[in-house]
């Protein structure tokens, strides 16, 4: 057994002074005042003094970094991921497709469905782990694909939805989708039925089929403001439904260069703290320096902190350590409530069960950190 003890615990829905944690099996036993509990003799005390113990972060969205896209074939690139991530809170993520040819989406698919499998099996992994998959692309519209290759774009059909289905072993927790597109409403109910978190995104809808979207089970949106049609006043598209419509929870990519810090305010006034979440959408770029990287099967450029593609962005190099720092900064939030963004919310939103709080039971997932959210140890399954 291992006693946790700090100056604060913050989960998302409650504050604690001089907590006491008791972890045992991986996952937590109890959680107490200090004050009104003794250290079990059995126990190992670890106390980080001042510091505040919160959830794990829980990234629904990202496609590498270290180096290494999540869809390479390479043994070394996923540890080498989560390695990474995992020095900057994250304790839970969802390994992230782009649109690439079929037969390499199918490979990258069942890969990753290993590592989901092996990850939850294997308790003496200490780096961040695969929890599900997030599908991007490729059913997406060609008019906001951003910088997934159009020629690798594909119209949505059931038929190709369980291809992907299969080759993932039902390890799907997320796509992302057009509405607009022939066939989307019935792949959005299809994956819906089947507990997958559609996400609308990479879309040119407008209100009426953001809307049909919804009706027929997508209940989140992909990294808000961009690649969606731009909010006009006559016309709201997705991110009219996005920010007027509170059973639709969205995410957003709060680096200050994929949207304003402004819109970043304005985006949480309109969610609120319970349908906002912070993704990083970090590529392989991320914890590296200037260069040139893959993302699926296609090269980024990385320069000034930008991922680039013929001057279109591609993905961030943002940590999520730095989005709710960023915002604390960007939109005046307390620590606390920042950290929703990055634990409970996401966890929720991909049905990722005992993840994103600190309850008994939970698995016992936590990062350290100080007063203004610096990271000073990440904890994972009970071990450091």
């Amino acid at each position: 057994m291992i006693a946790l003890t700090a100056r604060r615990l913050y989960t998302p829905l409650r504050s604690l002074d001089r907590p006491l944690v008791l972890v045992e099996d991986g996952r937590i036993a109890e959680i107490r005042s200090h004050e009104a509990r003794e250290v079990p003799a059995r126990a190992r005390l670890i106390d980080y003094a001042d510091a505040i113990l919160a959830p794990g972060f829980v990234d629904i969205h990202i496609h590498g970094g270290a180096g290494h896209d999540v869809m390479e074939a390479d043994p070394a690139a996923l540890p080498a991921v989560e390695s990474l991530i995992a020095r900057h809170g994250v304790t839970a993520y969802l390994p992230t497709t782009v649109s690439a040819p079929l037969d390499h989406i199918l490979a990258a698919l069942d890969r990753l469905a290993a590592a989901v499998e092996q990850g939850s099996e294997d308790q003496r992994n200490r780096r961040a782990r695969p929890l599900g998959i997030h599908l991007e692309g490729p059913f997406i519209s060609h008019a906001r694909c951003g910088v997934h290759p159009p020629e690798y774009l594909l119209a949505p059909s059931r038929g190709l939805f369980e291809r992907f289905w299969q080759a993932a072993r039902g390890q799907i927790k997320m796509m992302t989708i057009a509405p607009e597109l022939d066939g989307a409403t019935e792949v959005i109910a299809e994956a819906a039925r089947r507990g997958v978190c559609v996400s609308l995104g990479h879309s040119d809808a407008d209100t009426k089929w953001a809307r049909a979207g919804v009706a027929a089970g997508a209940r989140h949106a992909t990294h808000a403001f961009n690649a969606m049609r731009p909010l006009d006043h006559r016309e709201l598209g997705i991110v009219g439904e996005m920010l007027t419509n509170a059973q639709l929870t969205a995410d957003i990519i709060a680096d200050g260069i994929h949207v304003h810090p402004l819109l970043v305010g304005l985006f949480l006034k309109a969610k609120g703290a319970e349908g906002a979440v912070l993704i990083t959408d970090a590529t392989a770029a991320t914890g590296m320096p200037d260069g040139r990287y893959r993302l699926g099967s296609f090269e980024v450029e990385v320069k000034d902190g930008r991922c680039e593609v013929e001057g279109k962005l591609a993905g961030s190099m943002l940590s999520m350590d730095r989005a709710v720092r960023n915002v604390m900064q960007f939109a005046d939030w307390g620590l606390q409530a920042a950290l929703r963004l990055a634990t409970l919310n996401p966890a929720r939103v991909a049905g990722l069960q005992g993840r994103g709080e600190i309850e008994p039971g939970c698995a016992a997932d936590l990062v350290v950190l100080t007063a203004d959210g610096q990271v000073k140890a990440t904890i994972i399954g009970g071990a450091l």
